[in-house]
Order: structure tokens, then C-alpha cells, then sequence
């Protein structure tokens, strides 16, 4: 076992979750070896074809993890790892703050050709990947953003990719209905933290409303501006919002869940051109719950 590779334990948890081949020599042989190729990637960020031999043939690495990005394999492979952390209690359902952080996009992430009509796709490219390919341009470059919400002990339970000019408030809906942990016995899955907490960027009647709607406790500071606009309005301007300062000093706790998660190179810099094979990196947040 070399540096960084999954322990007995990490793959203990893993290997039930992972898809069967269905017949001796089929199409998913050496589910490890390949796995821990996936990981040295992300967690070292080097090209695909200066993978160490010990893994085996590049191509076999990348096409397989390019192929569960696809066909929503890593996907299925995360929520039933959750699944499987929640019937353990491993989930701190208490505090979950969201908030989003921006990766610089490499010079190699640029050039995907733009799909239209009259070009078909690859047979193993997901139709609801996004055209602008989750990039966008700033004053800097080239970059994407990637909304999480993280539990209480330091770990993703739903991620969302969107270019790096887009705004935090209105993707703070799309990352909670991510949240889809299922339960083991019976039942529909679990998608309602006790609080949620964010920072004065999710400051917005929408999003106010919506957690109202869904009996969801919030801690999220309301901005000057928002605040004299609400005066100023009367008593058409509603009810101050609540503010729990002690519940507030959690939310340092997906700040120290982004650090992890970035800790792999391949997630701080986006090296992948296309937005379904980097939101595949997932497998870094597999990793973070196989290690807990």
C-alpha cells in the first residue's frame, strides 16, 4: 500500500457500495488498484499519463473514472456511502452551514468544444451537463465555483458546480435539495437539517421564505442595506430576522470543510475540461467520509 492509497478499513467501507461486474473477468476488474490511481490524481493534480505504473495503464484510470462521472456512478457510489454513515450516526444533522469557494480553472480546462443540434454526443457524455461547462471569466481568468453545504464534522453532504462569476444567494435552493440521504429501512430520504447557517451573502426574502416554508431553523446575518431598506418600509417591511450568535460560530466549520476538500489539487485547480468529469471529483469527498 503506498502514500495516500485506501487503507483495509477505507475499502472495508467501500467495497460494497461499488458496482459488480457480473461475471468473472468482466468489465470492472482490479476495482482498487484503479480507485487509489483515481485518488493519487486528485490528491497530487498531476496529467493523467504521469500516473505511477503501479496503477496500471493511464487510460484504464481515466476512462473509468470519466465513465462514472458520466453515467452517475461516483454519484451513487457518494450517497450510499452516506447512507451508510447516517445509519452508523456518523452524521452531525445539529449544524449544517453552506457556503461556496472559487478554483482557479487551468489553461488545459479551456477549449471544450461547444456542443450543438447537429453534433451528436458521446455515448457516455450525460445529456444535463451544463453547455457553458460550469466556466466562467473574472478579472483573473478562467474559473468555477463549487457550493457545498457541510455537517458538523467537517464533511460535504451535497455539492454544486457553477462558473465563478455566479452568485451565492440564488444557488442556496438548488444545493439544499442535493441533500438526499436515504435510510436504510423504510421511509423517504432524510433532506432537513435541525439549523442551517450561512453567511450575509444567503441574506434574501427568497431564501428566507423557503427555509420557512420547509420548518428549517437559520442563522443567517441580514446586511445593513437590508436591514434600513426593512425599516424604511414600516411595518410592510416585516419582522426582524433572528440571530443566534452562539449557533454563528459553527459556520467556521465549512470554511474548515472547503480546506479539506481542496487539500486535493486536482479540486483546488480545475484541470478538466468538461464540467461532468471535475464535478466527478467527488471521490475526493468519498474519501473524506471513508476517513472518519
Amino acid at each position: 500500500m503506498g502514500r495516500g492509497d485506501l487503507t483495509n478499513t477505507e475499502w472495508a467501507r467501500l467495497a460494497p457500495q461499488l458496482p459488480k461486474s457480473g461475471s468473472p473477468g468482466g468489465r470492472w476488474i482490479a476495482h482498487r488498484k484503479v480507485i487509489n490511481g483515481i485518488l493519487f490524481r486528485m490528491r497530487t493534480g498531476v496529467p493523467w499519463r504521469d500516473l505511477p505504473s503501479r496503477f496500471g495503464n493511464w487510460k484504464t484510470v481515466y476512462e473509468r473514472h470519466r465513465r462514472w462521472s458520466a453515467d452517475g456512478t461516483w454519484e451513487a457510489i457518494y450517497q450510499a456511502v452516506l447512507t451508510d454513515a447516517d445509519t452508523q450516526g456518523r452524521i452531525d444533522w445539529s449544524m449544517v452551514s453552506v457556503d461556496s469557494t472559487s478554483c482557479r480553472a487551468h489553461q488545459h480546462a479551456a477549449g471544450a468544444p461547444r456542443r450543438t443540434s447537429r453534433v451528436p454526443q458521446r455515448r457516455s457524455m450525460p445529456w444535463q451537463h451544463p453547455p457553458d461547462e460550469g466556466l466562467g471569466r473574472s478579472r483573473g481568468g478562467l474559473t468555477c465555483k463549487i457550493h457545498l453545504a457541510g455537517e458538523g464534522g467537517l464533511r460535504p453532504l451535497a455539492l454544486l458546480i457553477t462558473p465563478g462569476q455566479w452568485g451565492d444567494s440564488p444557488q442556496l435552493i438548488p444545493v439544499l435539495e442535493r441533500i438526499r440521504v436515504k435510510r436504510t429501512c423504510c421511509g423517504h430520504p432524510r433532506t432537513r437539517p435541525h439549523h442551517l447557517g450561512g453567511d450575509k451573502a444567503y441574506s434574501s426574502r427568497r431564501n428566507r421564505h423557503y427555509l420557512r416554508r420547509r420548518q428549517i431553523k437559520h442563522t443567517i446575518p441580514e446586511p445593513k442595506d437590508q436591514r434600513s431598506n426593512r425599516r424604511r418600509r414600516g411595518s410592510r417591511g416585516g419582522r426582524p430576522t433572528g440571530f443566534d450568535k452562539q449557533m454563528y460560530k459553527r459556520r467556521n466549520e465549512v470554511e474548515r470543510t472547503i480546506n479539506h476538500l481542496k487539500g486535493f489539487r486536482a479540486v483546488a485547480t480545475r484541470y478538466d475540461k468538461r464540467a461532468y468529469v471535475f464535478h466527478g471529483d467527488t471521490a475526493a469527498a468519498i474519501r473524506l467520509w471513508l476517513r472518519s
